[in-house]
């Protein structure tokens, strides 16, 4: 039996000389800014062809998209085009208003039109046509897909407008500093599995910080020290997780002020005798400083042992939780918590459970950091408040609990770390680059709020 492929749909040679013309336009004008900037005469052809030809293609991918030979829709049901509209409106805003931006960048900076420029355009713009075309075909892992494809994008646009971003140091350094981030992050996708948040992480970072260095300070071996951090950042995860279980309504401000509590105690506890209230100095072990330190080695080979123990615990967790009883469990309970008490599934120990594994993972952030910086400071931590966040949202995770998993979170830390790389050898301050993790976080948030929760689905 043979199969019978749909007919391709006839634009039409009005449409299509429409869009050639608006391409050439377009084009004239690109010309015109290269020509008023000074570049090159084989810069600005190369520009030009580019320019036309993704123009003149994009045109005729999203114009094919409405044109339809089905027959006519009967009265009150929408046309195959206004569905097609209702569907990719987003996209088709994204990419209008990119291209506006694009203009308004190319006529206010002197030197802002050139081909790497145009190259990075075009790359944004696939990402955005791929994401809201091949994305449909991985429903599963949607979020996955489109943070694989902004990670491809970032580092491609990266590599061609910064000189060495993908230099083998700028990796590494990359790396290190996304495997902090990637384990401060543990706990904060464990507890947004059942539905709740973590705000007291950088408070444990901070702490763990000052703290290891202090007990160490007391003549205490640093193995031992490690683990009475280790252990007390658990301890504060549990207190965590009984009360934010018990006053669900107030879990962020429970979290919140446990983690004011702590790292206010530590300050006080650490500056006793002390001229330096909320920092600590010593000497940090040489083990420690090898894990954490740009300059560290791991068996010999030449990057810090903190990468490669981070992406241990990423295989531990994705595995885990895919693939033994007490992940799926933890799915449950965030799906519906009432099914998975009828099936005697404890809601309390995975709780406290979740918030443990989150203290812990901040204690472990914070020594981690030690060994990094050589110095104790409290406030070494702040960042991770918002940053954690970001990284669950950014992955896929949602916040409502039920779906994502630590494997999305550990490609929104590579977003958010490649991201930050870029800002920086762009030379864009710390401010700006909270702004723009803030533009890139609120959409996201505002699509979690607006998609149905799984439990509605099932």
């Amino acid at each position: 039996m043979s199969v019978v492929s749909p007919p391709t749909p006839k634009i039409g040679l009005p449409a299509t000389i429409i869009g050639l013309a608006a391409g050439v336009i377009l084009t004239g004008i690109g010309v015109i800014f290269g020509f008023v900037q000074g570049v090159s005469v084989q810069t600005i052809i190369l520009s030009a062809i580019a320019t036309l030809a993704a123009f003149v293609w994009g045109w005729l991918f999203i114009l094919g998209q409405f044109v339809s030979d089905a027959p006519p829709p009967a009265e009150g049901e929408l046309s195959e085009g206004r569905k097609v509209w209702l569907k990719f409106r987003p996209a088709i805003y994204g990419l209008i208003a990119i291209l506006a931006l694009f203009l308004i960048l190319s006529l206010t900076i002197e030197g802002f039109f050139n081909v790497w420029n145009v190259v990075s355009l075009l790359i944004l713009l696939t990402i955005i046509v791929l994401t809201r075309t091949l994305g449909r075909h991985f429903q599963e892992n949607r979020s996955a897909f489109v943070g694989i494809m902004v990670l491809s994008g970032l580092f491609s646009i990266g590599t061609m407008n910064i000189e060495g971003f993908a230099s083998a140091i700028n990796i590494k350094s990359m790396l290190l500093f996304a495997s902090f981030l990637g384990i401060a992050s543990v706990g904060q996708t464990l507890v947004a599995l059942l539905g709740g948040l973590d705000l007291s992480i950088p408070f444990i970072i901070g702490a763990a910080n000052v703290g290891l260095l202090y007990i160490i300070g007391l003549g205490v071996p640093p193995w031992l020290a490690v683990i009475i951090v280790l252990a007390i950042g658990a301890g504060l995860g549990v207190i965590n997780g009984f009360l934010s279980y018990r006053l669900q309504g107030q879990a962020l401000i429970v979290t919140l002020g446990t983690g004011f509590a702590i790292s206010g105690g530590v300050q006080i506890v650490t500056s006793i005798g002390s001229a330096y209230s909320g920092n600590v100095f010593g000497q940090v072990p040489a083990w420690l400083s090898n894990l954490a330190a740009m300059n560290g080695s791991t068996f010999g080979l030449p990057f810090p042992p903190v990468i490669a123990i981070w992406l241990a615990i990423a295989i531990i967790l994705v595995a885990g939780m895919r693939l033994t009883v007490y992940g799926r469990y933890l799915y449950a309970l965030g799906v519906n918590r009432t099914s998975a008490k009828r099936v005697m599934i404890s809601e309390l120990a995975y709780w406290v459970m979740m918030y443990a594994i989150s203290g812990f993972f901040a204690a472990v952030t914070g020594s981690l950091l030690l060994g990094w910086s050589g110095g104790g400071f409290i406030g070494v931590g702040d960042q991770y408040l918002f940053l954690t966040l970001a990284a669950v949202v950014v992955g896929g995770t949602s916040l409502l609990g039920g779906a994502g998993g630590y494997g999305f979170t550990v490609i929104g830390v590579l977003v958010l770390q490649v991201l930050s790389s870029f800002l920086i050898g762009i030379g864009l301050d710390f401010e700006w680059q909270q702004f723009i993790f803030g533009l890139l976080i609120l959409p996201m948030v505002a699509l979690y709020a607006r998609s149905p929760h799984i439990r509605t689905q099932i």
